[in-house]
């Protein structure tokens, strides 16, 4: 949003709008050349569009790399393997938190000094908290378990909302939902019930009692709904996931990355004509070639192969090193970048930044050695 406080030599026209006041021509007659007459035309309506609205300041939203420090005001346990806990934070001062949309997660910032991002699956009309819910992995990188740990009255740092999942709120849908990947689905279904699309549901698990959120799911039409978990109906396949999407319409899919592969490979052959997913984990490398990076701290020279990611390799040797996402977006693995050239694969950086830093979640070297600072 452009200040018009902070434009030069502003006038009124007859109308009332703000005008740009041409200078004098190069003879210092008060007669403006048509380059100039051309420009006052220009800003006039670009003034004109400006200014035909009231600023509201809510349009401006929310900084999402803004910090805010809350606190943890609950915690359920909502799977009966008592493997998923929902967690509720709420502003320390208890003001109101910045609005949000399906689809939206939270980058976490753990005591630990790990980022993590889990998707919000709360009341999208509650301004006075946010709700994650989050499955323990005993193998995982450490997240879930200092997640699972957090007790009401514990403070965390977080940053967003952020959505790089966002739901059309229109036409018809398919809602697909694997193990956790419930968490932005179900956010998702409880608006297109509430704005009376024509939907449809199919949700997969290894077993109920791994699946949080069946109790609320039991009270939806269940004839939009199919809970078919892995142990009672088999792995699913395309066609089981996919046998209700809509003519012309979405399908929306959260989940590990077989149930996405298998999503994505079928969904040619639906009548739909729009896939939106979020994976969980990295994605699979495509069009991968061998290539070295060198640790400049220790001078270590590792080897990528093709079909691994950097990051990968270099946690083996670095277990320390930061990352999150594992998908290019959160950029807690960016790395400078000392010598080489890098094969970019995600769209976070800016041209300048993509000068001497990597995201060693995913990009990449096209053959040859990058020296990298770490």
């Amino acid at each position: 949003m452009i200040s018009l406080s902070r434009v030069k030599e502003v006038i009124s026209g007859h109308d009332g709008l703000p005008r740009l006041a041409a200078p004098p021509d190069l003879s210092g007659r008060n007669r403006p050349d048509r380059a100039m007459r051309i420009t006052e035309l220009l800003a006039d309506k670009y003034l004109r569009v400006l200014t035909a609205y009231d600023y509201n300041p809510d349009s401006a939203g929310h900084n999402p790399d803004s910090a805010m420090t809350m606190v943890v005001t609950d915690r359920v346990v909502v799977a009966t393997d008592e493997n998923v806990v929902r967690l509720r934070f709420e502003s320390v001062d208890r003001s109101p938190i910045p609005a949000w949309h399906p689809g939206s997660h939270l980058d976490f910032h753990l005591p630990s000094g790990l980022r993590r991002q889990y998707s919000l699956c709360g009341d999208l009309a509650d301004r006075t908290g946010y709700s994650v819910a989050v499955r323990r992995i005993p193998d995982g990188g450490g997240g879930s378990i200092e997640m699972h740990a957090l007790q009401p009255g514990d403070r965390v740092t977080v940053r967003g909302p952020r959505n790089g999942f966002p739901f059309v709120g229109e036409g018809s849908a398919l809602f697909v939902a694997g193990g956790i990947g419930i968490t932005p689905i179900i956010a998702m279904v409880r608006a297109a019930r509430q704005l009376g699309m024509d939907w449809h549901f199919v949700y997969s698990g290894r077993s109920r009692e791994s699946m949080p959120f069946l109790e609320e799911i039991a009270g939806w039409d269940q004839s939009r709904v199919f809970v078919r978990p892995d142990d009672e109906y088999g792995l699913p396949t395309a066609a089981d996931l996919l046998g209700r999407a809509p003519d012309g319409g979405a399908v929306y899919c959260c989940g590990p990355t077989p149930m996405l592969d298998a999503v994505r490979r079928g969904f040619r052959e639906t009548p739909s004509t729009a896939l939106h997913f979020e994976r969980f984990g990295a994605p699979p490398v495509v069009d991968g070639k061998e290539f070295e990076v060198q640790l400049v701290n220790s001078g270590q020279v590792l080897t990528v192969p093709a079909d691994e990611s950097a990051l990968d390799v270099i946690k083996k040797t670095l277990p320390g090193v930061g990352y999150s996402c594992q998908q290019g977006f959160c950029g807690t693995c960016r790395v400078k970048v000392l010598a080489g050239t890098p094969d970019h694969r995600e769209k976070r950086l800016t041209d300048t930044e993509q000068e001497n830093e990597m995201l060693i979640c995913v990009s990449r070297a096209d053959g040859g050695r990058l020296v990298l600072d770490l």
